[in-house]
């Protein structure tokens, strides 16, 4: 049982205004592990107010930005000494197999850390410009205090791809992780206040939707970066753009695998499984649209079927395990909903279905769909659960076509023998992020989406554009 009383605001450990607590449930026991306070509107206020104080008048956006890199190095060796620990928290808290948190919730983190600390070390504040009348100096200064709103599925990796940068520009941040995760950010804090990062600098506060729009609408914000739902992204895209307030956007998905007569099935679907249900399914750039050929339709479906049935559903902190539990009840729910309304539509289950793999715990069953149309919903909709609809093209256009017949437009992948023509492909499909016979995220590349997938990049040299302002000064004589 992981207690806390306090909220993190202006580099200490403070208590709540409020007495009302949100308490962290395993998804594999139903048990509660943790209890931290449920934040209220005032506390948002005291944060935003530390953070305003920070950089109005504190060290950190006067600093170099080499100087504030060794800090952010700093934090990067704390990181990296104690990523396991993170690792076995995000799987006790949402239920993330382990060999996940292992490969990906904490390491990837890290890797951010380690590059904007880089990044830090040789970027520079200003850069001379000839004129037409004059010389040139275009300066970047910090955009000032930003809300950084993160989701529940990768908290610590959404967490970074917000924290990393701000920091490095010189912003100041009020985080409010997802009232299911908030667990991940008490420790990032601890981190972060050991590594010398100054009061007021990171504040951290666990609440509900309710007291993240106070957040987001404060007027002491300049800055939101927010990932979750596309519904959501609408709402704070909507207060944002009434305040004027700078925002970034990386919201939902249906990604599509395309996969070419060429490809090696064989070779191809232990990339395909990870790329497909990773993180039991609940990622935004999850390749839950599988489109083969009908000339191998059966072949893929049969294929894809073997991998899903091949996967260990059950306890996440079991090595063993490539399926755990969703996060919560609601999602079992919504999950088990949409292979409802699949069955409804006429897709066939090939795999899976609506019973449930375990008694206990907020599991589902590892469900493979064929016979599916791009017009049905379990194609258009992100469902956020091991859920797969294979759906059959009939030349490699009409491939495009299907992938790209999509409101959102975040990751893809395409499978083939021949790499060079993959890379052909990739050019065509309108998606944030692809791969060719591979999906990764590199922490030095830009990443976002197209369409209603969101707005603005994170991660790379893109990523720290976000929290910059540019301001050119010309002179004479």
């Amino acid at each position: 049982m992981r207690q806390h009383d306090r909220l993190f605001i202006g580099g200490e450990w403070v208590a709540p205004a409020g007495t009302g607590t949100i308490d962290v449930i395993s998804p594999h026991t139903e048990e509660v592990v943790g209890r931290v306070p449920d934040g209220t509107a005032q506390d948002m206020d005291r944060a935003v107010a530390a953070a305003r104080e920070a950089f109005d008048h504190g060290p950190w956006p006067r600093m170099t930005f080499a100087e504030r890199a060794e800090v952010i190095g700093r934090l990067a060796d704390i990181y990296d000494a104690r990523q396991s620990e993170m690792a076995r928290l995000i799987t006790e808290e949402m239920g993330s197999p382990i060999t996940f948190s292992n490969l990906a919730q904490a390491p990837q983190p890290l890797s951010m850390l380690r590059f904007y600390a880089e990044l830090g070390r040789t970027f520079e504040q200003e850069e001379q410009r000839p004129g037409l009348f004059g010389p040139l100096t275009v300066r970047r200064e910090p955009v000032g205090v930003v809300a950084a709103v993160v989701p529940w599925n990768v908290p610590q990796f959404v967490t970074m791809t917000k924290v990393a940068p701000a920091l490095l520009a010189g912003c100041t941040i009020v985080l409010k992780p997802a009232p299911e995760t908030p667990l991940d950010a008490y420790l990032l804090a601890e981190w972060a206040a050991e590594a010398g990062v100054p009061a007021g600098v990171l504040n951290v506060v666990a609440a509900g939707r309710e007291v993240g729009e106070h957040l987001v609408s404060h007027p002491g914000v300049d800055k939101v970066a927010f990932t979750g739902s596309t519904a959501a992204g609408r709402r704070i895209a909507a207060i944002c753009g009434e305040q004027l307030k700078r925002v970034s956007l990386e919201l939902g998905g249906k990604s599509a695998a395309i996969i070419l007569d060429d490809a090696d099935l064989q070779a191809g679907m232990g990339f395909l499984q990870m790329a497909s249900l990773m993180n039991n399914g609940q990622a935004c750039v999850a390749q839950t649209r599988i489109l083969a050929s009908r000339r191998r339709y059966d072949e893929v479906v049969d294929a894809v079927a073997g991998m899903v049935s091949s996967q260990v559903v059950g306890d996440p902190a079991d090595p063993a395990t490539g399926i755990g539990p969703l996060v919560a009840k609601r999602q079992q729910e919504r999950v088990e909903g949409y292979i409802r309304i699949g069955m409804e539509e006429g897709a066939k289950v090939v795999v899976g279905g609506l019973d449930r793999p375990r008694d206990k715990g907020w599991y589902v069953s590892p469900t493979v769909f064929a016979g599916v149309s791009n017009d049905m919903r379990i194609a258009r909709e992100e469902i956020f659960g091991p859920v797969l609809a294979v759906i059959p093209y009939e030349d490699e256009a009409d491939a495009v076509r299907i992938a790209n017949d999509s409101e959102y437009g975040l990751a893809g992948t395409v499978w083939t023998a021949d790499p060079e023509h993959g890379m052909e492909v990739a050019r065509q499909v309108r998606t944030g992020t692809y791969g060719v016979n591979c999906f990764m995220l590199e922490p030095n590349a830009p990443f976002g989406g197209y369409k209603a997938s969101g707005i603005g990049r994170e991660l790379g040299p893109e990523g720290l554009s976000g929290y910059l302002e540019y301001k050119t000064i010309a002179r004479l004589g």
